[in-house]
């Protein structure tokens, strides 16, 4: 009878317990949250951070903190994530190249983007532009390839980073129009930007809105837009297919990720409110500027999406044999 009486109350405290509010997400957040950029401060990763941020801690009713970690191929950031505690208070947003495309170009990566990061949500779209130093005789996609073919080997082409959509979509330019060029990678995108404009390097993928300013104060000339259809922040620019590419295209997408091992509650908490802030008209207004293209997936859909872009991508890279420079 005592043991039957026993139980009961059992029950009833577990019932009670079970009432009352999950304490990590009654508290949570209590503390301020990082977002890790696995690139420099500057680039279109960096900025996708900020804007993020700013618009989804009112939100959440905490603080966010954007901070930059750039290297390794984009794999110092995306580490330290990985091995940070699943607790909602360290978040990565991965960029195409960290979450797609660095893992089939390192041949030890010191995570497993499956088994290590929990996918929460896909956010943007962007797709890159070919810029050219103002200092040189190049005007078109054409006489880029012309240029290179009658100096094999002796044009450069940089990117921000080992890995990035501008060092990969950059091989794939020129396997597909048969040049050389040698590709060296900066520490983030204002350095590569810098190389163009003093003439160091010859072209490079970067993002729209790190060049379309540059273009207008006669500091950089973009010949080429990396998309099936012109981009509306910069009309007057002919895509690749215009210009004898056809179904070349060249971009990147950004992504919120945790550590693997993430509260479900917390998990759905940080789902609902960076979907409430990629679909508010004040995160449009502040995007449109950059070139970047809302998209939004929810965690199931952005998980069956990197899926996709992993195979895409990890063929990409094998037939092409496109290395990490050293």
């Amino acid at each position: 009878m005592n043991r039957h009486r026993r139980a009961l109350g059992l029950m009833a405290v577990g019932c009670a317990l079970w009432a009352l509010p999950v304490p990590a997400l009654a508290d949570y957040p209590d503390r301020p949250i990082r977002l890790i950029v696995p690139q420099a401060a500057g680039s279109a990763t960096d900025t996708v951070a900020r804007i993020l941020a700013a618009e989804m801690a009112p939100i959440l009713g905490g603080t966010i903190i954007v901070e930059d970690k750039p290297g390794g191929a984009l794999t110092l950031g995306m580490d330290y994530v990985a091995k940070s505690a699943p607790d909602g208070y360290t978040l990565a947003i991965g960029p195409i190249g960290a979450l797609a495309i660095t893992r089939h170009m390192v041949a030890k990566l010191p995570y497993n983007i499956e088994k290590d990061f929990q996918p929460i949500g896909l956010i943007v779209h962007g797709h890159l532009m070919l810029a050219v130093s103002p200092k040189g005789d190049i005007h078109s996609v054409k006489e880029l390839i012309e240029k290179a073919k009658a100096n094999p080997g002796k044009l450069t082409n940089a990117s921000s980073s080992n890995g990035s959509p501008g060092h990969v979509g950059a091989e794939l330019f020129k396997h597909m129009a048969g040049i050389e060029a040698v590709h060296v990678p900066y520490r983030g995108v204002a350095p590569a930007i810098n190389a163009i404009l003093t003439g160091e390097i010859d072209a490079a993928f970067v993002s729209p809105n790190t060049v379309i300013g540059m273009e207008k104060n006669g500091q950089a000339k973009i010949i080429g837009a990396a998309s099936l259809q012109r981009l509306p922040i910069a009309p007057d620019v002919p895509t690749f297919a215009e210009q004898g590419f056809k179904d070349f295209a060249n971009g990147n997408w950004y992504g919120i990720v945790a550590p693997r091992g993430l509260p479900p509650e917390i998990r759905k908490r940080l789902q609902d409110e960076i979907e409430k802030v990629a679909l508010s008209d004040t995160f449009l207004q502040r995007t449109a500027p950059t070139g970047l293209v809302v998209e939004y997936l929810d965690s199931t859909r952005f998980s069956d999406f990197m899926r996709q872009e992993n195979d895409r991508w990890g063929k990409t890279v094998a037939a092409q044999k496109i290395e990490v420079a050293q």
